[in-house]
């Protein structure tokens, strides 16, 4: 029987009491500090991690705490992690910076520190052993490389694009942007981009910066809208057809992660391209995990495997979602 899963709310996991982690029997204690649940990508994220750790024997028990977004209660969520002497951390950083202090109180602790999906300021990369998640740069990069494919031969010259970026100051955020302009800068493509707002990874936002691009700038014009993933990139959808316009063809999309819905949207003709990030890293995860914990030798980066989905693609793989 693997570990069992305990949902804590954060008064109680970041309490102080004197719970030492210890699982009630064999198996590895493990602390796992969530982003939250802002999109369809992290549920099914969080809902792999819980489900691997419940089924692995290795596993004695996974302490799961949801920060709603919130670095500070992250951070309350680790130190909780440090007072309970759990065996490994899990860490999905909701931003890149200001982990120092309570990744070197972790070390002091002896608590090896894994990051789960997001990174941190390469400051700070000997505070943690391993991350094992997306290659976001890369991703930014094959969007950036169909942008090229798309636009190249565009006969007016100048491609006009807006972006919808993640959480201000986040890893997906800053790499999805960086290794978008990468290949756009480094294939000469001419382009302006017109505006570049946070939508913060969630629908909502995403509708009304959306709203926003099209009260201030219109969409005669623009040819793209580049959306670090689904949930704004659905959200922007939605404003785009409330101001009269189709989406995927007055102005061609693409998003970043491929949920169901996003694969239905591609589906429907109202968005462009899609490139993976896939969230189902549950079983890697815990295998990493027990590897830390065991002091074996382990890669700073192990990526997850991760596909580049056109128009001509969306139907036959919207099955396969698995989120």
């Amino acid at each position: 029987m693997g570990a069992g899963v305990f949902l804590l709310p954060l008064a109680a996991a970041c309490g102080n009491g004197d719970d030492s982690g210890d699982g009630g029997g064999d198996g590895l204690v493990v602390g796992f500090a969530q982003v939250g649940a802002e999109s369809a990508w992290r549920t099914a994220n969080s809902e792999s991690v819980q489900a691997a750790a419940e089924a692995d024997d290795r596993i004695a028990e996974l302490k799961f705490v949801d920060a709603q977004q919130d670095q500070e209660k992250q951070i309350e969520a680790v130190r909780n992690f440090i007072t309970q002497q759990v065996d490994v951390i899990v860490l999905a950083p909701v931003v890149e910076t200001g982990w120092t202090d309570v990744l070197q109180e972790a070390a002091d602790a002896g608590i090896p520190v894994v990051l789960a999906d997001r990174g941190i300021e390469a400051a700070d990369e000997d505070l943690y052993v391993t991350r094992l998640g997306s290659d976001f740069a890369e991703e930014g990069r094959k969007a950036g490389q169909w942008t090229v494919d798309t636009f190249a031969a565009d006969p007016d010259g100048v491609t006009r694009i807006l972006e919808l970026q993640g959480t201000t100051g986040s890893a997906p955020a800053n790499d999805r942007k960086a290794g978008f302009f990468e290949v756009l800068d480094g294939e000469g493509l001419a382009y302006e981009l017109v505006d570049s707002q946070s939508g913060n990874f969630t629908a909502e936002e995403g509708k009304a910066v959306m709203e926003t691009f099209i009260t201030t700038h219109g969409l005669e014009g623009i040819d793209l809208l580049y959306a670090h993933n689904d949930e704004m990139g659905l959200g922007a959808i939605q404003a785009i057809e409330e101001a009269g316009y189709a989406p995927g063809t007055d102005i061609q999309i693409i998003i970043v992660d491929g949920s169901k819905a996003g694969f239905q949207a591609g589906v429907d003709g109202k968005l462009n391209y899609i490139v993976e990030c896939n969230p189902v890293f549950g079983e890697q995860l815990m295998d990493v995990v027990v590897a830390v914990s065991e002091g074996d030798e382990v890669e700073k980066f192990t990526p997850v495997e991760e596909g580049v989905f056109d128009a001509s693609q969306f139907e036959a793989e919207l099955p396969n979602r698995q989120f």
